[in-house]
């Protein structure tokens, strides 16, 4: 059994219209999986599952939901090769509601410029949900996508990150044309 809790207000996304979210991850999963709507609860049945990945890629396709991405994105989380990070902004800055805010603006940017630009570039996947980021991407571009946020986060310059991205994006691909 694995417990888990996501806000109250993502248990009707988790769920789904007349159930389909839910019923489409367990069929996914081969999981059975119980939500306690009105604490935000959900139970992992794994008792009849032998295979200890899924129940984590379970674990972590619930928790994408639970912090703002959509049922449809989350699933990318079944490949082998994707991951999944949150960073807490309030590690960066406190409980302060004003300095979350702040640094929420900087990673969304102007009209979400920001976002955009990392998604596109790094093939990834971000969600700014209450105080944090979450983060989808596959295992090689995780780094590159954790290290930027970050920059962002500690205040460095948006043109700096970009080229940062820019460069590392390079780099990985002229490894990846090498290793083929």
């Amino acid at each position: 059994m694995k417990y888990l809790k996501i806000p109250l207000d993502r248990i009707g996304v988790l769920i789904g219209q007349k159930g389909e979210n839910k019923k489409d991850l367990e069929e996914k999963t081969g999981l059975k999986i119980n939500i306690d709507s009105k604490a935000g609860e959900i139970v992992i049945d794994d008792h009849e599952k032998d295979d200890p990945l899924m129940v984590i890629k379970t674990e972590n396709i619930i928790k994408a939901i639970g912090r703002g991405f959509s049922p449809e994105k989350a699933l990318v989380l079944m490949n082998d090769d994707a991951d999944f990070f949150v960073f807490n902004l309030y590690d960066y800055v406190g409980k302060k509601e004003s300095h979350v805010r702040r640094l929420k603006s900087r990673v969304i940017g102007k009209e979400g410029k920001t976002k955009r630009v990392l998604e596109e570039l790094i093939d990834a996947k971000i969600s700014i949900y209450g105080h944090t980021i979450a983060i989808i991407a596959d295992l090689e571009r995780m780094n590159i996508l954790k290290k930027s946020v970050d920059m962002l986060l500690t205040g460095s310059k948006h043109a700096t990150v970009y080229r940062f991205v820019e460069m590392q994006m390079k780099e990985l691909r002229r490894s990846e044309k090498y290793s083929l």
